[in-house]
């Protein structure tokens, strides 16, 4: 379905309300990418709500597929496009007003390692990552031109979940501390549950199904 509208405008509505517009101009198995004429964006199929062919108007825009994409892999497909997109400045998006600019790191089966100038080594789970923007080979991240990437001490679990449970009895943040709720000490990991030990001491326990983001402090 989606290769027929290669080489369109298109209008695309993902997971929490967010419209895009641009060019389709590759698809895949699971991922296709959109070129808005500055950005492409790789974005999940499970992500994406609706989609139509640009309804267009006088004065509008229209965007032409570009000569080549930044990031080169033989087939196009969500897991090939991370493994390529390692050591590439990106911008990736998983909830809220705000994306998280940095490097990918480290591949695993559902997550991966981004280190990011502000907040530093985090976990992000596959599964909940709207989109994906790599920047231009020669863009560093907040001009910093000496940035370098601090590699993790501790080896690396497979899944998140046992990533977790390497985390117990360690303050952590989830999903960048959008709630206070969502900062404590990391009591237990047990069946993809989490409890939380928050400030005041009450223990808040969430399901790491629907946690997007982990950091440490």
């Amino acid at each position: 379905m989606f290769l027929d509208f290669l080489g369109k405008n298109i209008d695309v509505e993902i997971s929490g309300g967010s419209f895009k517009r641009g060019v389709l101009i590759e698809s895949g198995l699971d991922l296709f990418v959109l070129y808005d004429g500055w950005n492409f964006h790789y974005i999940p199929y499970v992500h994406i709500q609706r989609f139509y062919e640009t309804k267009k108007v006088d004065g509008d825009t229209v965007y032409e597929p570009p000569s080549e994409t930044p990031i080169a892999t033989d087939a196009i497909s969500y897991r090939k496009i991370l493994m390529s997109a390692k050591g590439l400045f990106v911008q990736v998006y998983v909830t809220g007003n705000k994306s998280i600019h940095g490097y990918l790191t480290s591949i695993m089966n559902d997550y991966f390692v981004f280190h990011s100038p502000v907040y530093k080594t985090m976990f992000i789970s596959m599964d909940h990552v709207k989109w994906l923007i790599p920047y231009p080979a020669n863009a560093t991240p907040y001009s910093l031109e000496n940035l370098s990437l601090q590699p993790l001490t501790t080896a690396l679990a497979r899944s998140l979940e046992e990533q977790m449970k390497k985390l117990e009895n360690q303050l952590v943040i989830l999903d960048g501390g959008e709630k206070e709720e969502k900062i404590g000490l990391l009591q237990k990991v047990h069946d993809y549950k989490i409890a939380l030990v928050t400030a005041d001491g009450s223990t808040m326990y969430w399901n790491l199904e629907h946690i997007k983001t982990i950091q440490l402090p």
